[in-house]
């Protein structure tokens, strides 16, 4: 399948349509993204992006630890304790928990928060949001989707990716990275990033990237570690789920690839960061030594 660009300098006037008809000829089925992206920067020009909610998406089966939300850490179920550190967030007008399973959705109206029922058929948290976004009364301009197995995600984590969204108009997603340990660097459930010299998402891998020519981890390179949470301009979540899936997003099994591969550009914060997912049975109990070392209820 092709890659889809985006031009950061599309011309104006006349000139938009003669470009946008020769993609069609060159790119085929790639107008329909590149259309969308013209459409994205317009729609943006004329807005701040100031309207925000959060939403958590969480879903029971899960191939590597089934019913992973609701797993008690130290006495609260995982994704309760995750709700409350998103609800620190100063930028979050709003905060939602999307989810296919009614267990799920019985336990997060118990402890307080607002739900939304989505479709057991959305493939990643992307879709479950673009989904929720649409179920909505209100209407936003960015959506953060706040990973449910964070229980202990930083608001202000949460506040820096949906400013860094906010300051650049000519992306439409924004995530972040922290300092990848030496020990997790051939985790394949650590992912890793690579950004450019403006601050621009390049590539994701589960192996490790850069590589280089002796296979081993150079200790003075700072290779990044992507954290889960990420920001989205509203009107391209809405768009997402269209795009067909793409085959580095197919290959690596990672949503943000398919951002990339059609030509939509990225921003990327760097923060100081102890990531604290919780993965497999086996982190809950790392987790919950990490929640009582720090003091948190």
């Amino acid at each position: 399948m092709p890659i889809c660009g985006e031009s950061s300098s599309l011309p104006s006037g006349s000139g938009a349509k003669v470009w946008i008809a020769h993609a069609g000829v060159l790119l085929g089925s790639c107008v329909a993204a590149a259309a969308a992206g013209y459409y994205l920067r317009r729609h943006r020009s004329r807005s701040f992006r100031s309207r925000v909610i959060g939403i958590i998406p969480a879903r029971y089966a899960s191939s590597r630890f089934e019913g992973k939300p609701l797993v008690p850490i130290l006495g609260k179920p995982m994704i309760q304790r995750t709700w409350e550190r998103a609800k620190l967030a100063s930028t979050l007008d709003s905060l939602v928990v999307a989810t296919d399973d009614e267990r799920i959705a019985e336990c997060c109206r118990g402890f307080g928060a607002d739900v939304i029922m989505t479709s057991e058929s959305c493939r990643n948290g992307a879709e479950r949001c673009s989904e929720a976004l649409q179920k909505l009364a209100k209407s936003y301009d960015i959506v953060v989707n706040i990973q449910g197995d964070e229980p202990l995600i930083e608001p202000e984590i949460i506040d820096g990716i949906v400013q860094a969204l906010q300051r650049a108009p000519d992306a439409v997603f924004s995530t972040a990275v922290t300092s990848l340990k030496p020990e997790y660097a051939f985790d394949s459930n650590r992912v890793k990033c690579v950004i450019d010299s403006n601050g621009y998402a390049i590539y994701f891998s589960r192996g490790l990237i850069p590589f280089n020519k002796s296979g081993k981890v150079n200790p003075k390179f700072p290779y990044l570690l992507h954290l889960g949470i990420q920001s989205y301009d509203s009107e391209f979540l809405k768009i997402y789920p269209k795009l067909e899936p793409t085959p580095l997003q197919l290959e690596e099994d990672l949503e943000q690839l398919k951002v990339l591969e059609n030509g939509y550009k990225m921003k990327v914060i760097k923060v100081d960061h102890d990531a604290h997912g919780v993965d497999t049975p086996e982190d809950v109990e790392k987790m919950e030594a990490i929640i009582r070392e720090k003091n948190i209820e």
